[in-house]
């Protein structure tokens, strides 16, 4: 990283300044050893457990930073563009500034984060495919209304306030060697690198992109996709297809890596701090403990390293199938497809001998077209819980000795 506070540069006078408005709604949250990571790594690594700041991510820091900077401005009212966190943030922030709040968020956006931002008194508006429409929606509300527009990140005010992260992991982790951010638009790693590199220049820093929508991999000439659905990723938070403005050039100076990371590694990561952290992350909160998992990134042998979980406000519509997606690769459930007589008795046989081995039934289906069945023939689609993969084999084994003409489902493998 390189320091100095020139031209377009967030100074560390601006973040311990951004400070006493943070601290006035946001928490300090804690720091908590992941053993799991560390063994996996060989390094000691922590969680920044910002998934369990005021409004669910460290949006608010930024969006209380903005709107005492505002001060008197912001009397008419603010309105914003936001997968969600952003909102949630914008809509406390102006409530306890006591102003009116209005949100554009994706048609797509997240049920829980749309419905919290509600509950925080904003009035919600769900239109565009992607935070670039919301953003020329929110702007074309602020023309034709006077309120004042806030955006999600290209915005000295939001960065600084995100910066505040920065400091305290700073002055909490002693030997702190390096940071692993999510990225998306950028206003949260801008201000945490910017306040390292005044306060501890010799840490490293590295920002986690979604592959899915990894702009700034691109600019770089290091990833083909640059542009995607925000929808179509786990990581929708930080599915920003196009960022600009301040967060580019601050991200280019003072950040020293950026990588990504896929889809499973990310609904990995999400399970692995579920079972054992006890921490419930959404997937762009997840990133950088995906980026350790999937070896993305190795951090250093000595000192330690920070995985900021930079929210944690996710559906628990998509915990249930990242649950079972992990279960089944696990080989704690099981799909077994079995071809059975089509007369009374035969599928209470199977059943039970499945019952005898040890197997929890979870579902059972029928299936008499779409497969190449004989007359008195029936296919049986069967949903299991075992122990584990070799309780799971032995299961099948069982059932086959029997006499069953049963086998693994395609999706499935054990």
């Amino acid at each position: 990283m390189s320091g100095g506070a020139g031209p377009g540069e967030i100074s560390l006078e601006a973040i311990e300044g951004a400070r006493p408005a943070v601290a006035r709604i946001a928490v300090r949250t804690p720091i908590f050893v992941s053993r799991f990571l560390s063994e996996l790594t060989g390094s000691r690594v922590v969680l920044k457990a910002e998934n369990l700041q005021k409004t669910g991510s460290f949006k608010i820091r930024g969006a209380s930073a903005k709107l005492a900077a505002l001060g008197a401005n912001a009397a008419p009212g603010i309105v914003v563009a936001s997968a969600g966190n952003h909102a949630q943030a914008a809509a406390l922030a102006a409530r306890s500034a006591g102003v009116r709040c209005e949100v554009y968020m994706p048609a797509e956006a997240s049920v829980s984060k749309a419905e919290a931002t509600i509950g925080y008194g904003a009035s919600v508006h769900l239109e565009g495919e992607s935070l670039d429409d919301c953003v020329v929606l929110a702007e074309e509300r602020a023309r034709k209304t006077g309120l004042h527009f806030v955006h999600p990140f290209d915005d000295p005010a939001i960065v600084a306030g995100q910066g505040t992260l920065g400091l305290e992991l700073v002055e909490d982790v002693d030997d702190l060697a390096m940071v692993i951010v999510p990225l998306g638009g950028g206003g949260l790693v801008s201000g945490i690198a910017c306040a390292i590199d005044a306060l501890a220049p010799g840490v490293r820093v590295v920002a986690v992109q979604a592959e899915l929508c990894a702009p700034f991999l691109a600019k770089r000439g290091g990833h083909p996709k640059a542009t995607v659905n925000a929808g179509s990723s786990l990581a929708d938070g930080i599915a920003v297809k196009r960022p600009s403005g301040i967060t580019v050039g601050l991200i280019e100076r003072h950040v020293d890596e950026i990588v990504a990371v896929g889809e499973n590694d990310i609904a990995d990561a999400i399970v692995m701090l579920l079972m054992r952290s006890k921490l419930v992350s959404e997937g762009a909160g997840a990133v950088g403990a995906a980026a350790l998992m999937a070896g993305r990134v190795t951090p250093p042998a000595s000192g330690t390293t920070v995985v900021v979980l930079s929210g944690g406000n996710v559906d628990t519509g998509l915990l249930s199938p990242v649950i079972r997606r992990h279960e089944t690769n696990a080989g704690r459930r099981v799909v077994l497809f079995a071809r059975i007589p089509d007369r009374p008795g035969s599928l209470a046989r199977l059943l039970t001998c499945l019952g005898q081995s040890g197997g929890n039934l979870v579902t059972v289906e029928h299936l008499r077209e779409g497969y190449d069945l004989q007359v008195r023939e029936t296919g049986v689609h069967i949903v299991l819980e075992t122990r584990n993969r070799e309780h799971a084999k032995a299961v099948l084994s069982e059932a086959k000795e029997a006499g069953f003409d049963v086998r693994l489902a395609s999706q499935t493998s054990i």
